[in-house]
């Protein structure tokens, strides 16, 4: 699910664009599955995507890179600043927390 390469802390998303909000479901199979809600045009689901994810993990949009699907639901992340164990526990805390909501 995450890897640690030479860019950081690499994982694959699932995209839904058009949801009502935006919200990190859960895993589905290998990638981690968020729906955004924003359209798929002109980039703003990416932007979406990386400002949810910046801010759902504490850190700047800087710290996170798109490095593949820019036009598919299935993309690639690459985050810096933090580490496969920290980028876990906070998923993990997220959706134990969502579960019981």
């Amino acid at each position: 699910m995450f890897q640690q390469t030479n860019q950081g802390v690499c994982f694959k998303v699932k995209v839904v664009p058009k949801a009502f909000q935006s919200e990190i479901v859960g895993w589905e199979n290998d990638e981690l599955k968020i729906r955004l809600a924003a359209v798929p045009e002109k980039g703003e689901a990416n932007a979406k995507l990386l400002r949810h994810l910046a801010n759902f993990l504490g850190i700047s949009k800087t710290n996170i890179q798109l490095l593949s699907g820019e036009t598919s639901r299935h993309k690639r992340v690459c985050v810096t600043g933090l580490t496969v164990k920290e980028i876990q526990e906070k998923v993990q805390s997220y959706l134990e927390k969502r579960q019981f909501e």
